[in-house]
């Protein structure tokens, strides 16, 4: 059974992209445009949730923070990918409960990699 990932970003381009490699990794993948919209998503338990920080309706601090809260996501693991990369929003991330935080621009490599460590995948 292949791993799910959710993709959470507003911007259309890096959605695209995302959804091209992790299919040729051959992971299934889903899309929520905003924080809302990925708090709905998680009824499908995505095995790893990348998250961007700002988003519409609630931001990616938010939405970690509740799927954290929540006993049904323990084991969800998230990858926070965003531009924002000061070290106090790096921080505030994994205090949020991020797994890893990976700032934009990025290495499409170094970002599977990291994605298949979070997953358990042996590639």
């Amino acid at each position: 059974m292949s791993k799910r990932v959710l993709i959470v970003d507003d911007e259309p381009s890096i959605v695209l992209s995302l959804e091209y490699l992790l299919k040729r990794e051959g992971y299934e993948t889903a899309v929520a445009p905003d924080g809302e919209a990925a708090l709905e998503a998680m009824a499908a338990a995505p095995d790893l949730v990348v998250l961007d920080v700002m988003l519409p309706k609630l931001n990616g601090f938010e939405v970690c923070e509740r799927i954290r809260a929540d006993a049904r996501w323990r084991g969800t693991k998230i990858l926070m990918l965003t531009a924002r990369g000061r070290d106090t929003e790096v921080a505030r991330g994994l205090r949020a409960g991020a797994d890893a935080y990976v700032t934009k621009p990025f290495s499409t490599k170094d970002l599977m990699a990291k994605m298949n460590e979070l997953l358990g995948a042996r590639r």
